[in-house]
C-alpha cells in the first residue's frame, strides 16, 4: 500500500524523547528526491537582482535565469527609486547601518522622529509608533493592549502574526467567519452586558485572497457594541483608497479606526512596521509593547529611505495610477481565460488550483517559463483552497503581462484548470 503523502507539518511534533528525531528526519526528506521535492524547488530559489519587474532568478541546482517577477510586495518597485536609494546612502555616511540600542534608550534619532510624525500625518492621527518589524507590530500592539478578561474578536483569515499576538496576550480569542457580518455581530451580541474590553481585530487587504474587510459595517457594529476596532492595513498602504491611505479610506471610516496598523516591507519596500493612534494610544505602547521596548530600533538608513516613500505616498506620486491600470489587465485577463481569481479588490490576485500536487508542478512550470509567482498551500490556507498568489507591480510593462497571459492560458490547459 503506497505511504500517504507528507506534508511540512508532519515535521513539527513527535513522540520522540530527543527534540532533534524532526529536525533530522525532515533534513533526509528535503535532501531526498521526495514527495516534499517540489515544495522544496518552488522555496528554495535564490533572488540575485531584488525586488524588479525582471529579476534573476538562482534555482536549487545552480541553473540562474530571467523571470517576470509577480512574488514581490514591492508594489511600486520602491526598493529601487533613486530619490528612496539616495536617502538611504546619505543616512548612512551620516549614522551608521545600525543604531545599536533600542527607542527607548539611544536608538532614535531626528530621522526616526520625522518618520513616526509623518506617518501620523498621513493617517490624519495624534502620533505614531515604529517597530522593528511586521510580525513583531501585530505582536507587540495586542499583547500589550490586551490581556486576561478581554476578548479579541478576529476575522477567520487574519494574518497569522495577529493570531500570535491574540495568544500572547491571554486574552479570550473569538473567530468570524471571513468577511462574515452577521457571524460578528452573534459573538458582539453575545458578549452585550458583560465587563470584558473588546477589539475587534482585522486585515484591511486581506494577503491571501486580496478581499478587503468591509469597514464600514465593522465599524458600525463595533460602535453599536462598546468594541475597539484595529486594522492591518499591510497590503492597502500606497495601494487602496483614493489616495492610497488604505482599506479605511477606501470605505471613508479613517476616523472610526481606533488602531491603524501598516507594514514597512509591502508597498514600502523596505521592513519594520507602525502603528497610528491617539498621543495615549503611543505613549501607552511604547512603554508595554514588548516588542518595541526589547528590540533594537531600525537603521537609520531604512528609515531615511522610508521617509522619502512616504513623502511619494502623501504626493501620490509613487505609480498608483499605473499600478491599477496594470491590476485591472491582469486580473481581466486572466478571468477571461476561465481562472478562478476570487473576490480580489487590491494587489494581490490569487488564482486557484485547489490540489497542491499540480499546484507545485504548476509553480514550478510557470517559473522555468520566466514567471514567477507565489505558492500559497496548508497551513497558510487550507489544502483544498490552495492557490498561486500573483503579487501585481506598477513597473510591469505591457509586453510582460502579454506574456504572462499567454504562458497561463497554455500551462492553464495544459493542467486543466481553464
Amino acid at each position: 500500500m503506497k505511504a500517504e503523502m507528507k506534508h511540512f507539518e508532519d515535521f513539527m511534533a513527535s513522540a520522540d524523547r530527543d527534540i532533534f528525531q524532526k529536525v533530522h528526519d525532515l533534513y533526509a526528506e528535503v535532501n531526498t528526491d521526495r514527495e516534499l521535492q517540489p515544495y522544496v524547488d518552488a522555496l528554495g530559489v535564490q533572488t540575485l537582482s531584488g525586488a524588479k519587474n525582471h529579476s534573476l532568478l538562482k534555482e536549487r541546482n545552480g541553473e540562474i535565469h530571467d523571470v517576470i517577477m509577480l512574488g514581490s510586495n514591492s508594489y511600486f518597485s520602491l526598493t529601487t527609486h533613486p530619490d528612496v536609494v539616495s536617502a538611504a546612502k546619505s543616512a548612512c555616511d551620516q549614522y551608521g547601518y545600525g543604531m545599536g540600542a533600542v527607542s527607548l534608550y539611544a536608538g532614535k534619532s531626528d530621522l526616526h522622529y520625522q518618520l513616526e510624525k509623518k506617518i501620523a500625518n498621513f493617517y490624519g492621527t495624534e502620533d505614531a509608533i515604529l517597530l522593528p518589524s511586521g510580525y513583531a507590530t501585530n505582536v507587540g500592539v495586542i499583547s500589550a493592549l490586551c490581556g486576561p478578561g478581554d476578548v479579541i474578536i478576529n476575522d477567520a483569515f487574519n494574518h497569522a502574526s495577529i493570531f500570535d499576538g491574540c495568544r500572547l496576550s491571554g486574552a479570550e480569542i473569538k473567530v468570524y467567519l471571513h468577511g462574515n457580518m452577521k457571524h460578528l455581530e452573534k459573538i458582539l451580541r453575545q458578549l452585550s452586558g458583560s465587563s470584558k474590553g473588546r477589539l475587534i481585530v482585522t486585515d484591511g487587504v486581506f494577503s491571501m485572497d486580496g478581499d478587503l474587510a468591509p469597514l464600514d459595517k465593522i465599524t458600525e457594529l463595533a460602535a453599536r457594541y462598546g468594541a475597539r476596532v484595529m486594522v492591518d492595513d499591510a497590503h492597502g498602504l500606497g495601494v487602496v483608497g483614493p489616495s492610497g491611505r488604505g482599506t479605511a479610506e477606501q470605505f471613508g471610516v479613517m476616523e472610526k479606526i481606533d488602531i491603524q496598523v501598516g507594514m514597512l516591507s509591502k508597498a514600502p519596500g523596505a521592513l519594520g512596521g507602525y502603528c497610528a493612534g491617539s498621543s495615549a494610544l503611543i505613549t501607552y505602547l511604547r512603554y508595554y509593547a514588548r516588542t518595541y521596548f526589547f528590540s533594537t530600533s531600525l537603521p537609520a538608513p531604512i528609515v531615511a529611505g522610508l521617509l522619502e516613500v512616504f513623502k511619494l505616498f502623501s504626493e501620490d506620486r509613487a505609480g498608483r495610477g499605473r499600478l491599477w491600470e496594470n491590476i485591472r489587465r491582469l486580473l481581466e485577463g486572466l478571468q477571461a481565460l476561465g481562472f478562478n481569481c476570487g473576490q480580489s479588490q487590491s494587489a494581490i490576485i490569487p488564482v486557484f488550483v485547489n490540489d497542491e500536487m499540480k499546484l507545485t508542478r504548476l509553480c514550478n512550470e510557470l517559473r522555468q517559463n520566466g514567471i514567477y509567482t507565489n505558492l500559497v498551500s496548508y497551513p497558510a490556507v487550507r489544502r483544498k483552497e490552495c492557490r498561486l498568489r500573483l503579487c501585481v507591480t506598477s513597473a510591469l510593462t505591457e509586453d510582460d503581462i502579454n506574456k504572462i497571459l499567454t504562458v497561463f492560458e497554455e500551462l492553464g490547459r495544459k493542467y486543466e484548470l481553464i
